[in-house]
């Protein structure tokens, strides 16, 4: 198939090599399907994969091909596929583990490296999160250095990785220590006493993926040299709004397990600031920005590193509190088929009131129910849950708490100089982005493509909360009727208000079949 010849990014990428770290991380997925499908005349795509579970990286690759993420592309284009080629390699090792004859091929035949690998886990423990994320760049660095006909290199961080500030420009900052300190540290010291001085050595930051990407940077900066390098930062990265399906996502991270466990009625509050600004961006606009990034990088030469803060907040506002809003409804209207309690999840300023409400609506129940599992023989599953739940959300409670201001000219100037085609094919424009419409296929998305619940089981789902849903006011009936039988009628007035109450409730079920008869 041709290409566009008013789409100048698809003719860019037309007889060029690209390698790419990360492909079978969520956004890496993107990132090939949406290369191979708009860049269709792209020469070849090699992607960098380690051995995992005793799958060699050839056989990583069959099974990432097998993804639904591809299912458009291998309908559309169904050679297209043959285009991508495995390369044994991994980020820890030096030389990234990449043998001579592949390294061989590497730098003489690709001239775009996509780099976005790295340990995402928010909890990774601060020596393996630096082998990665930051001794990782360096190794990709060195290995660029040698690509005779380099053009791009994009490097991949995070619009947090300056938490530190409320105020984040398009700049590198100077980092809370020279990452070369770190490494020469990680590299002597044993890691039960990395893991003691690692609150300190964050300084301020909530996590290591922060601190490291905010190492890696610099790195960048000072070891780069006169390589063509960009920096994107995306924010907070959720499913897909357009492309290649829209509400597509593959992982439990971030706001997609907070709607996973909402929605299966585990989640009941959560500790949120709900006027600060929730900067979600979905998952393809990231990667059409990083693509046009490539293209702008190679083809215009900046004279120095340019960064862009990929987020939402800047242009088109959505707030916490309007996410619940928004998202509780919807919920209810898809049901997942499977809930644990009715959904009735909320946000709460207050830390008080939310670990009142967790250890009343999380530990209690979870505890009682998984006591009266063990007693009739079965497997607690409840408590190992919300022990999960609880440490995700420990994660994220920095994040729904604070607020940043992203500043993202660069990403404003970028769009103004794409063409009426280019800036259809490759949209990065949030503007436009209608959010009830966004998170509306967002839970759909994450039913269907996470959960494996096929849309047409939508009204047996429904049929189901509706019985949870009687049940749960039937129980909460019971325990108003146990806590007044056992407190309240003890005392003679609180007797004679239950009489009371209970004669009205006769005189209203005598007198409702009369007045359905005369209307």
């Amino acid at each position: 198939m041709a290409e566009s010849s008013s789409s100048n990014i698809a003719s860019f990428y037309a007889d060029r090599s690209i390698l790419i770290t990360g492909a079978t991380g969520f956004m890496g997925k993107v990132l090939v399907e949406k290369l191979l499908r708009s860049c269709h005349s792209v020469k070849t795509i090699y992607v960098l994969l380690r051995p995992k579970k005793g799958q060699e990286p050839k056989q990583r690759l069959e099974e990432l091909l097998q993804a639904k993420v591809f299912e458009r592309l291998k309908k559309e284009q169904p050679n297209s596929v043959s285009k991508l080629i495995a390369i044994h390699g991994d980020l820890t090792l030096p030389g990234l583990g990449i043998s001579s004859s592949d390294q061989l091929l590497l730098t003489t035949d690709v001239s775009i490296v996509f780099h976005s690998a790295a340990t995402v886990k928010f909890d990774e423990k601060l020596k393996r999160s630096v082998d990665m994320n930051v001794l990782g760049t360096r190794r990709l660095v060195e290995l660029c250095h040698k690509m005779e006909h380099l053009e791009a290199l994009v490097h991949v961080s995070t619009a947090y990785c300056n938490c530190d500030r409320e105020q984040v420009d398009e700049v590198v900052y100077e980092p809370p220590v020279q990452p070369q300190k770190i490494i020469d540290t990680i590299e002597w010291m044993d890691e039960e006493l990395v893991n003691v001085l690692t609150p300190h050595l964050l300084r301020g930051r909530p996590n290591t993926y922060t601190y490291t990407k905010a190492l890696a940077e610099t790195l960048l900066v000072e070891e780069s040299g006169a390589l063509p390098v960009a920096i994107v930062r995306p924010s907070i990265v959720t499913a897909a709004w357009k492309e290649p399906f829209p509400g597509w996502v593959d992982n439990f991270n971030g706001p997609t397990g907070l709607i996973v466990a909402t929605s299966k009625g585990i989640l009941r509050s959560m500790h949120c600031k709900s006027s600060s600004i929730a900067d979600l961006i979905p998952v393809d606009v990231v990667i059409n920005l990083v693509i046009t990034v490539a293209w702008y990088t190679a083809s215009h030469r900046p004279n120095s590193i340019l960064v862009y803060n990929c987020s939402s907040g800047s242009t088109n506002k959505l707030t916490w509190g309007t996410v619940e809003r928004l998202a509780i409804p919807l919920i209810l209207r898809h049901p997942s088929h499977e809930v644990y309690f009715y959904p009735n999840g909320s946000f709460t300023n207050s830390k008080l009131w939310n670990y009142l409400s967790v250890l009343l609506y999380h530990h209690i129940p979870a505890y009682l129910i998984d006591f009266v599992a063990v007693l009739t023989g079965h497997k607690p599953k409840l408590i190992p849950i919300y022990k999960k739940l609880h440490r995700a959300i420990q994660c994220l409670e920095y994040f729904t708490t604070h607020e940043w201001t992203f500043n993202s000219s660069n990403v404003s100037n970028l769009l103004e100089k794409l063409s009426p085609q280019d800036k259809k094919e490759f949209n990065f424009d949030i503007e436009s982005l209608h959010w009830p419409t966004y998170i509306e296929e967002y839970i759909l998305g994450i039913r269907q493509f996470l959960l494996k619940e096929d849309l047409s089981s939508l009204p047996s789902a429904r049929k189901s909360l509706k019985r949870i849903y009687l049940y749960t006011k039937m129980g909460h009936a019971l325990l108003l009727f146990f806590l007044w039988k056992t407190v309240f009628m003890r005392y003679n007035g609180a007797r004679k208000l239950w009489f009371i109450f209970l004669s009205m409730m006769v005189k209203v079920y005598n007198i409702l079949p009369k007045a359905f008869l005369t209307s």
